[in-house]
This record gives C-alpha cells, structure tokens and sequence, in this order.
C-alpha cells in the first residue's frame, strides 16, 4: 500500500515499499496503515503485551493517525497480529520516533516485527523522512540483535532509566535503562544489512559478554539482574563518554570500537525473515 501517487515517489521509496511487501508476504500477512475500525484491536496487542492501561487510548491514536503517523497494523486470516505506533520529532533533526510495536507471542520470532519496521521504513521514505528512532532495554540481547544487526540501526546515545519505574507486565520493577537508535533509512549500513550483509568486523577496545538471557535471569534472580543491570550502566555510560560506539559482534556480544558505522561493504543477497521475539519499538 502506498502513502504517495506512484508517480510521486522517488526510487528509494518505490523499492522500500516493495521490500516491505516482500518481508510481509514471507511472514504471512497484510501491513498496512491502521483505519479507525483497527483501533481497538491496537489498543488490544499494546494491553496484551505491557498490561493494561499501557496503550494510547483509542481517542489518542484516532488523532495520531489522522495528522499522518505511523499507525499500523499487520494482519492475519482477518486477525491483527501486529502493530507499531510512531510520531514525528525534530530533536537534533527531523525523524520518527517509534514509540511502541507489538506481536502476538504466537507469531513472534516469524517476521511479522520485520515486515512492520520495513513498512515503517517505506511510509517515511515515501515522505522525505530519512531516519527513524526508538529506544529498547540494551541488556535483551534478541532485540539487540534485531535492531543493530539485521536492521542496521545504530546507537545514538545511552539514556540510564529513561522512562523511571514502568510497573509494566515487562519491565516490572526494574530500572529503564535504554539505549536510543537511529536508523538511517538510505545509509549504506542499512542497505547492507537489509540485503543480508554480514555486520564488519569492529574494531575493539573492550567487550561485554550477553551469554545470559536476562529477562530469565530478572525473573528467577532479580538480585543478580540488578548487579548486571549496575555493571552494564557503568560501562555503557563509561565508554559513550570516550567517544566509542556500542555494537554486537558475531557472538552477539557488545563491543566498543571508534570505526565508522557505515565501515565495510555493501553486500549483496535477499534479507530473510525476522522479528523481535517480543516487544520492540
């Protein structure tokens, strides 16, 4: 579905809607601005996945769709099954700030998160937006994966308990801890990864081991969380002062280099199927 008159759009968003159509026929759905009937049943993923009361209400979202944000819905046998929301900002340039996106536990992990992101992607290229922004939880490794690997975002700064204490169904009592991303919709970082390009090899100075799956570890040992928590605050902070830039190498450990992000080739191929396994913006 496209936002603009096809004759309207440049080559970069022609081609980005068409990845994204791609992304969500190999997840078996249909993405797609929400229509104000979607509402409810966006109100109802967001409730399903941070608890109740966690959603925009439906007037809210009613609003946001209709000053042009990205409200939408990913659907299946006539069932939403996903939905991500993102408004406009303007701090330190214009782009979208993803805020909120949602799977159903049923269909995580099959490509649906994916398909919503390159659909994302299109609607903002297909208006002259070239970046996109969100922030997620540094110590869950899959999402860590998904949005700095398979889709090429890159951190742009650390934001220590970001939100204070959400009480939500996910983070519980912990802290907020986040990293902030931007997605360079266009850059050579994100062509490569979209078209399943191999991440460089970075150039380190220290690393931090995410053999752990933490939100396990938060729930049967919410001590050993908090020290993980403590200990992963202080060398984010530490390093981002000195300049050098968190990634995820092979073994999906963060390591900090000062080589560019757009360091090494754009490689060729077909980017496959993906999704965060859970909730990720």
């Amino acid at each position: 579905m496209s936002v603009q008159n096809e004759n309207q759009q440049s080559d970069a968003a022609r081609e980005a809607y068409a990845q994204a159509a791609a992304a969500a026929a190999a997840a078996g759905v249909i993405v797609r601005l929400a229509d104000p009937p979607d509402m409810n049943g966006v109100i109802g993923l967001f409730e399903r996945t941070w608890g109740e009361g966690r959603s925009p209400d439906r007037s809210m979202l009613l609003a946001l769709d209709y000053a042009g944000n990205t409200v939408l819905t990913a659907i299946a046998d006539s069932k939403q099954v996903g939905a991500t929301l993102g408004f406009l900002g303007w701090s330190n340039g214009l782009h979208l700030h993803s805020h909120m996106a949602a799977v159903v536990p049923w269909r995580r992990s099959g490509g649906v998160g994916y398909a919503l992101k390159l659909f994302q992607r299109a609607v903002c290229l297909d208006h002259g937006v070239k970046e996109i922004r969100w922030t997620f939880d540094p110590l869950i490794r899959r999402n860590a994966h998904f949005n700095l690997v398979k889709l090429g975002a890159e951190v742009a700064t650390f934001l220590p308990n970001f939100y204070g204490r959400l009480d939500d169904a996910i983070t519980g009592s912990d802290q907020s801890d986040r990293f902030e991303v931007r997605w360079r919709l266009d850059s050579p970082r994100v062509i490569r990864a979209l078209a399943g390009g191999h991440a460089p090899a970075w150039t380190t100075s220290e690393v931090l081991p995410l053999g752990v799956d933490f939100e396990q570890l938060r729930a049967d040992d919410p001590a050993a969380a908090a020290e993980l928590r403590a200990t992963s605050r202080a060398l984010f902070g530490e390093n981002l002062a000195r300049g050098l830039r968190p990634e995820l190498n092979a073994a999906n450990e963060y390591v900090f280099t000062t080589d560019a992000a757009d360091t090494g080739p754009v490689a060729p191929g077909a980017a496959g199927p993906g999704s965060p396994a859970g909730p990720a913006s």
